[in-house]
């Protein structure tokens, strides 16, 4: 597995500041990014799919990578981050001061930013934004979590305003530099828990151009954003049109990208990647099969357990859900064992030399019989069903996706050995993630996403345990990890604080929250060839969303594979495996990576 060891400069910047420090540094300069292809030019569409059709639009209400996709293509943040470095440069703020005992943030916003209507932006949209996050009607859980640690913020002028922490945090430069900033003028008079699919101002380079309720989402390129012209900007963001294609079940995105409504598919099973492949498209290279390797952060996903409710509350019983969970077998026989098991909910923090030590739970029916038996529960001698206290062990699995079914019918088999009664109850996924919003449901499979910084927060804090909307859905609460977590808070060594978070992590996964499943270390991409891309596909840190930013509609390309389909002849071969590492080595790539060591204050 390739370990992430490449770390932000930036958020070091706290730990040596002097009195109201500014930045960015006076040897910051506006510059083209160097993953963007000078050879990319504006023009064309492309066509992605976006899961199943969400319950909102509004990243702060539906709290998922689709959503932070679209909030990120329509609205901007007070400051943005190098593809390569990390560090923070600006966005909607041109400059910014940090206070020498790092509590104190003043932002400068440009005066050249403006909304799409052409009202500048100002100030009052900050200090309004951060409002309807915090405030406690609006369900906005998880962005709550890490702009909670500040005061109101004070809008000291139209283009100035200040934000005071009330602790000292590693994260809080980009908490408080990192959320969208939203129209003041266009929302103010709504219900913010409302505004849901229509986004009529926007600050961003993308626009909404039409919505089809529960087939796609159309967004328009804006010529006139306001930061078009920035060096940085250059040869980014090319797509005229962007459409996002909702379909309920992954098999018919496939079956319609295969059709050519889609023009990029990553690829999250197994099958489609080693069997489905095989046709005259793939073998003629009309579609581009690859496997990307970059520094993208590792995230986990399980069957989630609500601790809040027997028998789940059991950590006898949650480990023995483990144990009665055939991973190998499944990873075997569905999944041409592709995948690594997990062992941790920080995959990308263990390496060779800093290996991870947390339990396995590998398949044993045996472990799980002594352990539900410790925990109380006796089979019917008349039905083989597990009771306690004269009620049955029989649990529901909340599924949003029929593609799971399989998974579940071979845990179900287990289940039944051992005397568990499962059922499923299916939603789609707007539905799924009201039931996730107020912790109403027994066991689902969840996946998570992982950020470079590790933050543990909001998903494993015991004051995140019942906050609705929030991401600590299982309900863990533990007092060692709750003080690890205020630690870390205050650590701006990056190597000290992982080592904290590895140990929240062996704690973690003893306590056994998920029924962990496995994952993968690269992306698995499919697509059209016909667009331009840079010679790394996908940027160093990113997923295969990189592609809305760094691709380009490529007419010589489109051509060529309009006329190979028309003459059913074979386009030129394209390497199968693209690593970042060898692919992006420009005389000076030294200067864009730092070790955790070199950089440890």
């Amino acid at each position: 597995m390739r370990a992430v060891c490449i770390i932000t400069l930036g958020i070091f910047i706290a730990a040596t500041l002097k009195a109201d420090e500014v930045f960015p540094k006076a040897s910051w300069k506006d510059a083209p990014d160097p993953l963007a292809s000078p050879d990319a030019y504006a023009g064309g569409a492309l066509s992605t799919f976006a899961g199943q059709y969400p319950q909102s639009f509004n990243y702060y209400l539906a709290n998922n990578s689709f959503c932070s996709q679209v909030f990120s293509l329509m609205y901007e943040t007070l400051l943005d981050m190098d593809p390569l470095t990390l560090e923070y440069t600006p966005a909607i703020a041109s400059k910014w001061t940090i206070s020498d005992d790092k509590q104190s943030f003043t932002f400068s916003i440009d005066p050249r930013a403006t909304w799409s209507d052409g009202h500048p932006i100002t100030a009052e949209d900050v200090r309004w934004t951060y409002d309807a996050i915090m405030d406690p009607a609006n369900t906005t859980g998880p962005h709550k979590v890490s702009l909670g640690r500040f005061s109101a913020p004070k809008v000291l002028n139209k283009h100035t305003i200040q934000f005071t922490a009330n602790e000292v945090h590693w994260q809080n430069v980009g908490a408080v530099g990192g959320f969208h900033i939203l129209p003041k003028h266009a929302f103010s008079d709504l219900d913010f828990n409302n505004i849901n699919f229509e986004f009529p101002v926007v600050s961003g380079p993308y626009q909404i151009a039409e919505v089809k309720e529960g087939i796609a989402l159309h967004l328009a390129r804006r010529e006139q954003w306001w930061q078009r012209q920035e060096k940085r900007n250059q040869n980014k963001g090319n797509f005229e049109i962007l459409v996002f294609r909702f379909y309920s079940e992954r098999e018919n995105a496939f079956e319609a990208f295969k059709k050519g409504l889609i023009d990029i598919y990553p690829v999250h099973t197994s099958r489609l990647w080693v069997k489905e492949t095989r046709s005259d498209k793939f073998v003629k290279n009309w579609i581009v099969k690859q496997k990307i390797e970059n520094y993208q952060p590792v995230g986990f996903q399980g069957f989630a357990m609500n601790m809040r409710r027997p028998p789940f509350d059991d950590i006898r019983v949650r480990k023995a859900m483990a144990h009665l969970l055939d991973r190998e077998r499944m990873n075997r026989t569905l999944m041409y064992s592709q995948y690594f098991l997990h062992r941790s909910y920080y995959e990308d923090l263990y390496s060779p030399a800093e290996p991870c030590t947390n339990p396995s739970f590998t398949f044993s029916p045996e472990r799980a019989e002594t352990l539900l038996k410790e925990a109380g529960w006796a089979a019917n001698p008349e039905t083989g069903v597990l009771e306690k206290d004269g009620k049955p062990f029989a649990f529901t699995f909340l599924s949003r996706d029929p593609s799971s079914d399989k998974f579940l019918q071979i845990y179900n088999e287990a289940l039944q050995n051992a005397g568990i009664q499962l059922s499923i109850e299916r939603k789609d996924w707007a539905a799924w993630a009201k039931s996730m919003d107020t912790f109403d449901f027994e066991m689902t499979w969840a996946a998570w996403g992982a950020g470079l910084f590790k933050n543990p927060e909001s998903m494993w804090h015991s004051a995140e345990a019942n906050r609705p909307s929030g991401n600590n859905i299982t309900g863990f609460e533990h007092e060692i990890v709750d003080a690890l977590i205020e630690k870390q808070k205050t650590e701006f060594d990056v190597s000290r604080r992982h080592a904290d978070c590895r140990k929240i992590d062996a704690i973690i996964a003893q306590s056994c929250p998920y029924a962990l499943l496995w994952n993968l270390n690269y992306t698995r991409l499919l697509y059209w060839n016909k667009f331009g891309v840079p010679p790394t596909v996908l940027s160093k840190y990113g997923d295969a969303s990189a592609s809305l930013w760094y691709w380009w509609y490529d007419e010589d390309s489109a051509a060529d594979l309009e006329d190979s389909m028309q003459t059913d002849s074979p386009l030129p071969p394209i390497s199968p495996v693209v690593d970042f590492d060898q692919e992006f080595t420009p005389e000076n790539a030294s200067t864009h990576t730092s070790s955790i060591e070199n950089l440890a204050p």
